[in-house]
């Protein structure tokens, strides 16, 4: 790759400045934009809305006294977006312990001890907080357990997330103080604790995981704040110009409200409100009409809602038809059941409100359709709201049809594949693969797709995403050809999940997704031309520059 020779009309660590009109101009600009995939440059104006696509010698000529910015050697893609993250969880797993990647149960134990160190015992706040562990990267592949940790921490109260959200593993000091005795032979409606001869192993999955959250001290508006912010930087350091945070509380929503009011908000965020929780009270009062929000700076709104329906491949808590393959007793957890379910949701369509379900299962997946599919017969035009399946991870054959059908987004995070890969067989068996991670079979179909990331379960860089989405296979290049190929998607495929699709499927797609005449001047600079580079190149890509509403979020030093 040619050595860049970024040329900057302003200074290359301050802000794009308010002009009339800036054009730019980069040696490949690919728009997202079927009329016209690709431009030499185009101009857009102070307010950041774009005005014209055309050449540099058109654009100069047409506005003669507009900023001219040129970024030689590089490329420019339209304002990129993960259609599904979590960043209240990203801002905490950068303050707490990191343990992705970890390969046993000794080097966790290290990596707490490590943490410990620099964060020691603070009777204010005594736990020890981590997340990214996963039992299927080790040898033996089983569930660790309390006694694991005791040894290290035999004091100190030790909580650890899994990696996909959706398992606790506790030491015995953080057991004692959950809100109820753990021990014996009862389940907590839709969660499971894990137990050996009727006593807890300090795993719990799903709703169980919460007996022991309430004991942890909640961090105060401050720390919330500064949590949220954090992860906007970062999404912007990676390049992501918006997230549709998946599961937004209503003190959350007022924290990014707040960073919005001091213009500190450096990402569009698409909130879903959390459930059946204080976010959807607010935007779906049961005694006035709907208030869908959104701030004057359009860089935040919460029109959604998230649901749960069941748990995580991983942790064996998604909800699948048959047993499990490698578990012929577990068929998985549903978090809601059927019924409990249609009343949220129609009670969620009635408001007028866009309903995100994460269901990972195909059993799940199948109850979600079944229930949409039942609401939308008792009302027609609830079923124009743009509705979405979050995850859709694992579908029966006979149901990604029915996507198209009923105008239900695929929301999908070509990572997971590639994480799930090396066990996902074994969890499924072969004969069910053929509906997992199935993202040609829905766009064969017809369906849209939305694609993300999932963060923090999966790292935050798009353009992981990206290569994981065109070749299927870990940046290793593993497996030769990808795994399950001809779920494949193109490049150009990909660009568009990650921009157009996200638009429409955050209700945007008039104003965002596409380098376009009357659109949002967003935009990502990158040091290559990931649309031509080879695979292997695309998860090194560098960000150099992310711009929304024509305004630097962030630049590289």
């Amino acid at each position: 790759m040619p050595k860049l020779a970024l040329v900057f009309a302003v200074l290359a660590c301050a802000p794009l400045m308010a002009q009339s009109v800036t054009v730019v101009s980069a040696d490949h600009i690919y728009t997202a934009d079927a009329a016209q995939p690709t431009t030499p440059a185009f101009a857009y104006d102070d307010s950041g809305k774009i005005l014209a696509l055309g050449t540099r010698a058109e654009l100069a000529e047409r506005y003669p006294n507009a900023t001219m910015q040129s970024f030689a050697g590089a490329t420019i893609v339209p304002g990129v977006t993960d259609a599904h993250g979590h960043l209240f969880n990203l801002g905490a797993h950068l303050q707490n312990v990191d343990l992705v990647g970890s390969k046993s149960i000794a080097e966790i134990v290290e990596r707490l001890q490590s943490f410990a160190k620099t964060h020691p015992f603070d009777a204010s706040n005594p736990w020890l907080i981590g997340r990214g562990w996963d039992q299927n990267d080790w040898r033996n592949q089983q569930f660790p357990s309390a006694q694991d940790l005791d040894a290290a921490f035999p004091d100190r109260p030790v909580l650890l997330e899994r990696i996909d959200g959706h398992a606790l593993w506790a030491n015995s000091a953080a057991i004692k103080l959950s809100t109820k005795n753990l021990d014996g032979d009862w389940q907590p409606e839709g969660g499971e604790i894990i137990r050996v001869g009727g006593k807890a192993t300090g795993i719990l999955v799903d709703a169980a995981a919460s007996l022991i959250e309430q004991a942890v001290p909640k961090p105060d508006a401050k720390a919330r704040r500064a949590y949220l912010q954090q992860a906007s930087l970062e999404a912007a350091r990676l390049g992501l110009t918006g997230v549709h945070d998946a599961g937004t509380s209503w003190q959350d929503y007022q924290q990014l409200e707040s960073l919005a009011n001091e213009q500190q908000l450096p990402i569009r965020v698409y909130a879903m409100a959390n459930g059946d929780s204080a976010a959807f009270a607010n935007v779906c009062p049961n005694d006035a009409a709907p208030q869908p929000l959104r701030h004057s700076s359009g860089r935040l709104q919460m029109r959604a809602i998230k649901f749960y329906m069941d748990g995580a491949l991983g942790s064996r808590g998604a909800a699948l038809l048959a047993p499990y393959a490698d578990a012929k007793h577990q068929t998985g957890l549903l978090i809601q059941n059927a019924e409990q379910y249609q009343t949220l949701l129609n009670r969620a369509l009635a408001c007028g409100l866009q309903v995100n379900t994460h269901a990972i299962g195909d059993r799940a997946n199948r109850l979600v359709l079944d229930a949409l599919a039942q609401a939308f017969a008792q009302n027609p035009t609830w079923k124009a709201g743009r509705h979405r399946i979050e995850h859709a991870q694992v579908l029966h054959p006979d149901d990604i049809a029915r996507f198209a059908e009923l105008d239900v987004i695929a929301s999908m995070q070509p990572t997971h594949a590639t994480s799930d890969m090396p066990w996902a067989g074994a969890r499924l068996g072969k004969e069910r693969l053929r509906g997992a991670y199935a993202w040609q079979s829905l766009l064969r179909a017809k369906a849209k797709i939305a694609l993300g990331s999932d963060f923090p379960v999966e790292q935050v860089n798009p353009w992981l995403g990206f290569f994981a989405s065109i070749t299927r296979q870990d940046v290793e290049g593993a497996p030769k050809g990808g795994w399950m190929p001809t779920e494949r998607l193109t490049r150009a495929q990909t660009l568009h999940g990650f921009t157009l699709g996200a638009a429409y499927a955050a209700f945007a797609d008039d104003r965002l997704g596409s380098i376009s005449v009357g659109k949002r001047a967003d935009f990502v600079v990158l040091d290559r031309d990931i649309m031509h580079v080879p695979t292997a190149d695309i998860p090194t890509t560098r960000v150099l520059m992310t711009v929304v509403d024509g305004s630097a979020s962030f630049v590289a030093k």
